[in-house]
């Protein structure tokens, strides 16, 4: 279902589920107006229609331990003898990193953009020369570091 066939209460329910997934759906449903039988059906519509994927606890990075962050421009050999499929490769690979966050295919000069969490700069180092570069497709990387968070959001306007 497009963005479109949203009625206002599917979207004032994914705008509140954003705001806080740990609503019951009794304070959900006072929220957006409705009863809790017909929110709990709409929120399990959404679920199953796969606008809503997951609920999670977001973990402040530095309180654990985790302050360094990093976004890393990555370039690919895509001739790379070593494989068939450096780009398919390195997607797959990536998953098994846990300092990668996230990681997204662009378009552009690189190929791919790495959000990398870290403790500190030794270890983003070593995660930099011994994983990254180390991997048989990457002939190229750019990193740049934060200095300052300005904006940080998971909420999407719906």
């Amino acid at each position: 279902m497009p963005r479109n066939e949203l009625d206002r209460t599917d979207r004032q329910i994914l705008t509140e589920l954003q705001r806080n997934g740990r609503l019951s759906n009794q304070e959900l449903a006072d929220r957006v107006s409705l009863s809790p039988s017909p929110c709990l059906r709409r929120v399990r519509r959404l679920e199953e229609e796969g606008y809503i994927t997951k609920y999670v606890a977001l973990v402040d990075a530095e309180k654990v331990g985790q302050g360094l962050l990093a976004y890393i421009s990555v370039r690919l050999n895509k001739t790379a003898r070593a494989s068939h499929a450096p780009m398919s490769d390195f997607a797959r690979d990536v998953q098994a990193w846990p300092e990668v966050v996230e990681c997204y295919a662009m378009t552009g000069d690189m190929d791919y953009l790495l959000r990398v969490q870290v403790e500190d700069l030794t270890r983003f180092s070593r995660f930099a020369m011994d994983k990254l570069m180390q991997h048989p497709a990457v002939v190229d990387m750019r990193s740049s570091f934060t200095l300052q968070r300005i904006k940080e959001t998971t909420e999407l306007t719906v």
